[in-house]
């Protein structure tokens, strides 16, 4: 009986898990994709936070432990599910590139937890958990902290250099981008690239330029370097 039952499963005509393993290979997967999902939460920056993604996550992961445990050993399964599969299509776009890792993660940890590798899928979510955290605290990659742009609308045009010295004052660098005439044909509505020092605060900096003579409808808004959509 032992003998045949080796056969089988050799085969790939057996099941290889027992039924206690299979409730803890799938509870094992929905728990670290609980946990992908909160880090996910936890560590985002911008506008583009789903839900929806949120709850893609623990369903990928506890998708793909049932998945792997599905295949098994048999590499002919394996090849027909890959067939069965390919006729769905995804059109969802990630908004943001960073999804994507987390996405891999959820993955990485079903077929971790679906292989019954259990020291790999809590060993490798913690890990991932803990770069994720400190890559947030840190902001790494981050190149302008301190980049702005500034709009406004001045009555002397663009070759005026009567705010050249609180750009002096308040900036490291300052860059014209755009220059738009008015309706008027008396003003023009000038747009600058601007990175602010260390010791500098924005809102100031918008309200001194303000203070010019001839300028009026003053925005400072943060640039795409400091802002994720």
């Amino acid at each position: 009986m032992d003998q045949l039952q080796n056969t089988l499963i050799q085969e790939g005509l057996a099941f290889v898990y027992q039924p206690k393993d299979i409730v803890l290979n799938m509870t094992l997967g929905f728990c670290l994709g609980l946990v992908i999902s909160f880090v996910y939460k936890a560590t985002h920056k911008g506008l583009s936070y789903s839900q929806s993604f949120m709850l893609t996550i623990v369903f990928v992961t506890f998708i793909v432990s049932m998945v792997m445990m599905v295949i098994g050993n048999n590499l002919a399964r394996a090849f027909a599910l890959v067939g069965a599969l390919s006729i769905i299509r995804f059109r969802t776009v990630i908004k943001d590139t960073k999804d994507t890792a987390y996405v891999f993660m959820a993955l990485a940890g079903g077929m971790a937890a679906g292989t019954s590798s259990y020291f790999l899928a809590v060993s490798g979510t913690v890990i991932f958990v803990v770069i994720s955290f400190l890559l947030h605290v840190t902001n790494y990659g981050s190149l302008y902290k301190s980049e702005f742009i500034l709009r406004f609308r001045s009555a002397r045009g663009e070759n005026d250099n009567g705010y050249a010295g609180l750009f002096d004052q308040y900036t490291k660098t300052a860059s014209l981008l755009l220059v738009e005439p008015a309706g008027d044909q008396l003003s023009a509505r000038l747009t600058f690239d601007v990175v602010l020092k260390k010791d500098q605060d924005a809102q100031a900096f918008g309200a001194a330029v303000s203070e010019l003579d001839g300028v009026s409808e003053v925005t400072v808004v943060a640039s795409k370097s400091d802002v994720d959509y």
